[in-house]
């Protein structure tokens, strides 16, 4: 049986090598583009074509206007095939595609192909349900991914528009639209943190899900996707520190959402800790030396909380100098107080004032002269007003 499903495969595969060289070359088609990718997704499970692969990506690397071609080649393999081993072949394709880092790819949008309810036509669909279910995971994962680019491209776009409106405003000294660079990034970024986790979760979902799943080509398959899981959680981890030194200047608004991506953050830890174990179990070859798990401190978590409820640790501290200088002010008020100046019709009594006795002061009796009375009694009594001398010193 086996051997007969290999001979169909392969001259499914010739047929269609056939009809692509008879093909018109035209704005989207490449004959011989067109057949180096059947050849690089062929019908045999046990074996890829590497040679027609890295030629596809030479042809993306060369021009990116052979990226329409290409896209558009693998769309019209996808949407016929009902094999599974094609559809895998297909998604690496794919996958490899996004990796090249071409910026022409941000522009692709959702894939032009659906897989999303893929089912192997060939085979019992109890002993392949495993294998179809990865096949869905993996195309829902390259299709979120491809949106993903295509709406930050579009973010970042509709950022420069309005920066370029701002500076006509203000070149013509009309009212402008001020956007708070600070304030605006930490928002884009921690939006950008809860897309890369939502697809995060998504890759979490691709894996064989029983035991008759774990073939030869869906262990490369899950290869791809492990180069995938350390680049998307390290760009998640260096987000978080990023955001992390910037949350003492931020708002509510942003200190909420940082909490919930941290506390999300310690959640995909721990599923991620499970996943590297299963991938090593069935034995991924890029799960062996997987990355440390490294959990967020505690501290970090309750800091958000207390900016959250109005109230940070600086706030804090400050609170605390404050009710100790309160309470030291009010044991030293009686000292405090002898330095106010006072001003009465009285006379009071100065250190002068004071017998000293066996080193103890002794207050002179009540009834002391006014040593400026007698002074004053032989100057004519003529209305005067007296001079400020607190002001004047």
């Amino acid at each position: 049986m086996r051997l007969w499903r290999k001979a169909s495969g392969l001259l499914k595969d010739q047929n269609s090598i056939w009809l692509a060289s008879l093909s018109r070359r035209t704005s989207f088609r490449n004959p011989e583009m067109e057949a180096a990718i059947i050849k690089a997704t062929s019908h045999d499970e046990f074996s890829i074509d590497m040679k027609n692969v890295d030629r596809v990506y030479k042809w993306l690397r060369l021009s990116p206007s052979h990226l329409k071609s290409l896209i558009w080649s693998i769309s019209l393999r996808m949407e016929k095939t009902r094999s599974w081993v094609v559809a895998i072949k297909g998604l690496m394709l794919m996958h490899g595609v996004y990796s090249s880092k071409i910026p022409a790819i941000q522009r692709i949008g959702r894939l032009p192909f659906d897989l999303s309810n893929f089912k192997d036509g060939h085979l019992d669909p109890s002993k392949i349900w495993g294998i179809n279910a990865f096949i869905r995971a993996y195309f829902t994962y390259l299709d979120q991914k491809s949106s993903l680019l295509f709406m930050n491209l579009q973010e970042r776009r509709n950022l420069l528009n309005l920066e370029h409106v701002n500076n006509d405003n203000n070149n013509n000294n009309n009212y402008t639209i001020v956007v708070g660079e600070g304030r605006y990034s930490m928002i884009q970024d921690l939006v950008l943190l809860q897309k890369l986790q939502f697809l995060l979760d998504m890759l979490l979902e691709t894996r064989p899900l029983c035991e008759t799943a774990v073939v030869p080509l869906v262990l490369e398959a899950m290869d791809c996707v492990m180069i995938e899981v350390f680049d998307v959680y390290s760009r998640i981890c260096n987000g978080i520190a990023r955001i992390l030194l910037r949350i003492y200047s931020a708002g509510k608004v942003e200190a909420s959402m940082a909490l919930r991506i941290v506390q999300k953050a310690t959640i995909q830890g721990e599923e991620l800790s499970f996943y590297f174990e299963l991938c090593r179990s069935i034995g991924v070859k890029n799960a062996i030396e997987g990355p440390r798990i490294e959990q967020i401190p505690d501290e970090d978590i309750k800091e958000l909380e207390e900016i959250i409820n109005g109230v940070s640790e600086k706030d804090a501290q400050l609170c605390k100098t404050i009710v100790v200088h309160e309470k030291t002010s009010d044991q030293n008020l009686e000292k405090q107080t002898k330095l106010r100046t006072v001003i009465t019709d009285d006379w009071e009594k100065f250190d002068e004032d004071l017998m000293q006795n066996d080193g103890v002061l002794i207050k002179v009796a009540p009834n002391s002269i006014n040593p400026f009375e007698t002074c004053t009694n032989n100057v004519p009594s003529k209305p005067q007003e007296l001079p400020d001398l607190i002001s004047f010193l």
